[in-house]
Parts: C-alpha cells; structure tokens; sequence
C-alpha cells in the first residue's frame, strides 16, 4: 500500500501550520509534552492501515490536538485509489453535516449582535412559516393538522422543530416540491427558494414535540442570510472562515483546488470499496455544480486542519488566535443539553448542532460530561473534549455508510493515547 512519507509529512507541518495559534504552534510537538503517548499514537496509525489494507476505506486522514498543539496528524491510503493518488493531510472532503456547526456558530454571532433571538418566530423572517402543519396518520391516509404552536429559532438550533429530511408518509409530496433529502449543491436555485417551498409542507412532529433530524439547519442558515443581508457563503467567509484562516473550507472548491477533492467510494459486499457514482450523494457538484445553492446543513467541504482550528476554536470558548467570534458563555449554551431525553433516549444529550456526553456511564463510551461531537454522511467524524483540552477527528469518504465500524471505535482510538494531564502553560 503506498503511505504519505513521514518527512513529508513534517515538512507539510512546518509550511502549512507555521503561525497558525492555539490550533498550531507551527510543527507537530513531541506528544509526550501534552500528555500524549507518542506510542499509543501509533495504534490509531495501525488501526486506520487495517481498514485501508481490508478495503473498507481508500484513505483516511487523523488530526488529534491537545493543549492547543498538533500532537498527531496523518493521512493513510489514497486519495483516489484507482488513479494511485496518495492521500495527503491537506486533501479536502466532503464535509456534510459537519457544516452544522458552521451555520450554528453564525447564529450564535448573530443573537450576541442582538440581531436575533433564541426565541424568535421563524416567521419573522420566513413569511412562509407563519402557518405550518404536521402530517398526521388518518383513516383514509394522510392528514394534516396546524401546528400547536410557531416554530421559534431555538426548535431549528435544537432539532426540535419537526422538520425531518422529508421522508416518510410525506415522501412523495416532498418530492414534488423538489426538496427531500439533505444534499443541495446540484440545485440551481437559492437556498431561500428552496426553504420557501418546506414552509408550504407538512412538518413529521409538532415543535417540541420530538428530536426530529432533518432541514432545520438550513433554514436556520436562510434566517441567517435574511437577517445579515449577505449569502451564507459571504457571510461564512467574512464573518467566520476569512478571520480564522481557514483557506481551504468552501461550499464550491475553487477550480485551482478541484485536484484535493478525495475521491467517494461505496461499500462493496464482499470486496474493496468502489467508486462512488457521480452526481447527488456520490462525487457530488462542489466542483461543476451550478453554484447557487448555499446548504447550511450539508454543503460544505474542508480540510482536516481547517476543521480542526474551527473546533480549537470553540474550545477556546469562541477564540483563535487573538479573533473572538463567540464569548464563552454562548459556547457554554451551545454544548449544553436542550432537549431532556429527547436525543438518543436520555443516553446522550443534545446542544446547539451537537450531541453531549452528560454522564459517561450513561452514554457507554468513552468520553468526559460535557464533550461534544458530531459527523457527517460521508462518514467523518469529530470530537472535543473541553476537560482534556482535546479535540480529534478523522475524515474519510465512505457513502453510504455500510457496515464499517470506525464511527464506534474513533473515540476509543483516541483517548487510549492520552495518559497525563495537559501542562498548565498549554494554551
């Protein structure tokens, strides 16, 4: 199998990092300095070889920080494995659902601006939410009902609203409208005409009612673009991507960066994953799609240490490298459990686009009360670790899913390496 070479890979550090702050002191330090096992680290090396060389991923890529410092980074497998295109830790994927905490963040700057509020009718803004509905089972087959009560901001932060992806009894009506499902980026209409269509639908709960995973993260990011008067891709890349540095996390890649787009694959029963099909929820259009449509929820596409200085971030409680773009109490509401045991039966909690480990014992994984974390439908996955100062995350290109198992055991991966407390100089 042909694995990145380790001095590259230091070199890439050095160019790359080399002044990036809190996320990056600017090299790879010596783990054990961070309270990090430099052998231990070497296991999620192994595991991730284990998965390449059984063909259930083409490539992987793995960043761990800890104390504000780089203590692992490392890519293995291939980009695009037919083509023999190493991966690389500064290759750019599909990130998905991980635009979730992107759009959440830019809410938040909002409410702290005083331009919204938590409890702010949707219809404040979307006129089409005025009157909503929630389908309902009948004897003669579907029926709607109004809805108890309008739906507010916080239901849309919280996935309280209702709002599912569409499925279901209400399929064939979403399907109508064109718009079911979460992927947007070959629509070559606005995010608002798009949003403006769902308010004319019927809901799958009533608001509060239930943890309902669906669209409302995109119309949270069309109240952001009503409120702020820009795009979401402007306002991302003023407001959030262009402060942070984060040069390489786009909803459309810029032609020059098309060729660190990695490959997506497919699981194949019985054999090495295959190449994804072309188009929606495969290779996608964030390269030749007609760039209109700007999917808070699932749009965007990021590199391993572009995310990982937007989790440093929010670790920082709303701070990198001298930019604040949240106070640390907004970060404190955004990782706390909103939504009782509505999320996951009580197990883990739920915040502001995250799930929240409340009691490790509970949960049944590894974890400290308060970490957060979430993933997305190419498979990737994050975590952040406000106790241990930690945030990791591994990002491959898998969809869907199949019966990979990485997602379960990620954390475990981890936090075996850390043995000691971060040093109290660590930022």
């Amino acid at each position: 199998m042909n694995r990145p070479n380790k001095l590259w890979i230091v070199v890439l550090l050095f160019t790359v990092l080399a002044g990036s702050g809190a996320s990056a002191r600017g090299q790879e330090v010596v783990p054990e300095t961070m309270g990090v096992s430099s052998e231990r680290l070497r296991r999620i090396d192994s595991a991730i070889e284990g998965y390449v060389d059984r063909g259930e991923f083409a490539g992987v890529v793995t960043l761990m920080l800890r104390g504000g410092e780089v203590v692992h980074l490392n890519s293995v497998g291939f980009a695009d494995r037919e083509a023999g295109v190493p991966m690389t830790t500064d290759a750019i994927f599909r990130i998905a659902s991980m635009s979730k905490a992107v759009t959440t963040v830019a809410a938040m700057m909002l409410i702290e601006e005083g331009r919204l509020g938590l409890q702010d009718p949707v219809s404040r803004f979307i006129s089409e939410f005025s009157e909503t509905t929630v389908a309902v089972s009948d004897e003669g087959g579907l029926a709607q009902v109004p809805a108890i009560r309008p739906i507010r901001i916080i239901d849309l932060l919280t996935h309280t609203a209702g709002i599912s992806y569409g499925y279901g009894v209400t399929e064939q009506l979403y399907r109508d409208a064109g718009v079911i499902g979460w992927y947007f980026s070959d629509k070559d209409e606005s995010i608002g005409e798009s949003v403006a269509k769902l308010g004319d639908l019927p809901f799958a709960a009533q608001p509060g009612e239930r943890f309902v995973y669906g669209f409302a993260t995109d119309i949270l990011g069309r109240v952001v673009e009503i409120v702020s008067g820009m795009t979401l891709d402007d306002f991302f890349q003023e407001r959030i991507f262009g402060p942070l540095g984060l040069d390489d996390t786009h909803f459309y890649l810029p032609p020059e960066d098309a060729d660190r787009l990695v490959v997506a694959y497919a699981p194949n029963p019985g054999g090495p994953v295959v190449r994804a099909p072309e188009g929606a929820a495969g290779q996608g259009h964030f390269v030749d799609g007609p760039r209109t449509s700007f999917s808070g929820g699932a749009g965007l596409v990021s590199t391993a240490m572009d995310y990982g200085r937007f989790l440093q971030m929010l670790l920082n409680g709303g701070e990198l490298d001298g930019v604040r773009l949240l106070s640390p109490k907004s970060v404190e509401l955004m990782t706390t459990n909103h939504v009782g045991d509505l999320y996951a039966g009580g197990s883990m909690g739920f915040g502001f686009g995250f799930e929240i480990i409340e009691d490790v014992g509970t949960a049944h994984d590894y974890g400290s009360p308060g970490s957060y974390g979430w993933g997305s439908a190419y498979y990737p996955r994050y975590w952040v670790d406000p106790e241990e100062s930690t945030v990791f995350l591994f990002l491959t290109q898998l969809i869907p899913w199949g019966n990979a198992d990485l997602r379960l055991k990620f954390r475990s991966l981890f936090y075996q390496a850390i043995i000691g407390p971060v040093p109290n100089d660590a930022h």
